[in-house]
C-alpha cells in the first residue's frame, strides 16, 4: 500500500506504551541520500494559547512505527516525564502514585 507524505497529516498518532493520544504528524524527516523516510514529527502543544511558547516537539523514528492505519498511526515510544525520565507506561505511573500493595 503506498501513502503520500500528505495523507500522514490527517491521520493521528496513538502511543500502545500508554495508549496516549500523541497528536497529527506535522512534519517528517527524510535522508536526501537513499529517499527513505526517517522520523515523522508532532509539534508540541501550545501553552496558554501559545503565548508561553510551547511543549517539546516529539520525533518518532521509523523503527517505533507499527502500524499505519487508515485514520491512525500506532507507535510504540517511551516518552520522558516532565522531570526528564522516561515513562513506563500505565503499570508505572500506577506505581509512582501509590497504588502498590
Amino acid at each position: 500500500m503506498n501513502c503520500y507524505i500528505t495523507d500522514l497529516h490527517e491521520k493521528e498518532v496513538i502511543n500502545l506504551c500508554d495508549g496516549a493520544r500523541l497528536g497529527n504528524v506535522c512534519d517528517v524527516e527524510v535522508d536526501t541520500c537513499s529517499g527513505c523516510l526517517v522520523s515523522i514529527i508532532i509539534y508540541g502543544k501550545g501553552k496558554c494559547f501559545g503565548l508561553l511558547g510551547r511543549e517539546r516537539d516529539i520525533k518518532i523514528s521509523w523503527k517505533e512505527i507499527k502500524v499505519i492505519g487508515d485514520d491512525t498511526i500506532l507507535v510504540d515510544i517511551k516518552l520522558p516525564d516532565r522531570d526528564g525520565r522516561n515513562s513506563g507506561g500505565l503499570f508505572d505511573s500506577l506505581l509512582k502514585n501509590g497504588h502498590n500493595t
